[in-house]
């Protein structure tokens, strides 16, 4: 069987300060996305973030903003209610091509969804080998190859699960705020301490600052407004747990498309709302993470 050998040339040793004792991806200077706005969306697996972001890239759209939205999953089903299909992704369509890149055109990797909002799909690596970090580059590469980012107001990574990797982390490279969703739980929060840690890391190198927690499938905010409050971070919205919003997911829709209710008005409207807030821009955080026993200690009823 034939295969092909990708170089990791964007992987060093000796990385400075975020990475320390381990192996990183470094971005290339020359992959800078531009002038757009760049968030990177993290929060622990299953919680939503594909859902959030989508709903997010179809606000921006509603305020006027050109919006690109970057899945970064081996499932690529970030853009799915957007599109109404699952794309096939950048990986994919270079392994087409034998990673000649100079063959692709835009319609090959880009598909326009619900009100215009961009849709790429980055993929992953195989499961076992390769780095993740090297996909989200490759995919930066050929957007700035075909132009694409050169009119782009708004770009959104929605990113695979915890932070646990550099290759995972390589959108906060790019990205001018991170965002983190998390519902009232300690499971949540849990991993919101360690994308934490890992955004304190790159804000070492990067621009990257965090904006704030999105809570999500949740009636209430104790828990997350505990932490928030503990580590400097602030929530930025807050979105219940719903059932419109399950089948939402179920028609391969946005929230934007769903058939009008008071409840999902009041969605819509904390989601234009966080929009907004976004593009006028939020405050840089640098919140302090927690020990392990303290996030353990810190949560629950008196």
């Amino acid at each position: 069987m034939n295969t092909v050998s990708v170089p990791f040339t964007d992987i060093k040793r000796g990385a400075p300060p975020d990475g320390d004792g381990s192996l990183q991806v470094q971005l290339d200077p020359n992959l800078q996305i531009g002038n757009a706005k760049v968030f990177a969306v993290y929060g622990k697996g299953g919680i939503g973030k594909s859902t959030t972001s989508s709903n997010l890239s179809a606000a921006f759209s509603k305020l006027g903003k050109r919006v690109l939205q970057i899945g970064c999953d081996p499932k690529h089903d970030s853009t799915f209610t957007l599109t109404k299909k699952l794309m096939p992704t950048v990986i994919d369509v270079l392994e087409s091509v034998e990673f000649h890149s100079e063959e692709l055109r835009i319609e090959d990797f880009v598909y326009e969804g619900y009100n215009g909002v961009m849709c790429v799909e980055a993929g992953g690596p195989p499961a076992g080998t390769g780095c993740g970090g090297y996909v989200v580059g490759q995919t930066v590469k050929l957007l700035k190859e075909h132009h694409l980012l050169d009119e782009t107001d708004v770009v959104i990574f929605d990113v695979l699960g915890d932070v646990v990797c550099g290759g995972f982390a390589a959108p906060l490279q790019h990205a001018e705020r991170a965002l983190i969703v998390a519902a009232n739980d300690f499971d949540s929060i849990f991993a919101m301490n360690r994308i934490v840690q890992a955004i304190s890391a790159k804000a070492k190198n990067y621009k990257v600052r965090l904006g704030g927690v999105i809570a999500n499938r949740s009636v209430d905010t104790d828990q997350i407004d505990k932490f928030a409050s503990r580590v400097g971070l602030e929530r930025l919205a807050h979105f219940p747990d719903l059932d419109v919003i399950r089948r939402s997911r179920l028609k391969k829709s946005t929230l934007f498309e769903m058939e009008s209710s008071p409840e999902l008005e009041a969605v819509k409207a904390e989601y234009m709302r966080l929009a907004a807030r976004l593009w006028a821009g939020t405050a840089p955080l640098a919140p302090q993470s927690l020990k392990d026993r303290e996030i353990f200690d810190l949560l629950g009823f008196d």
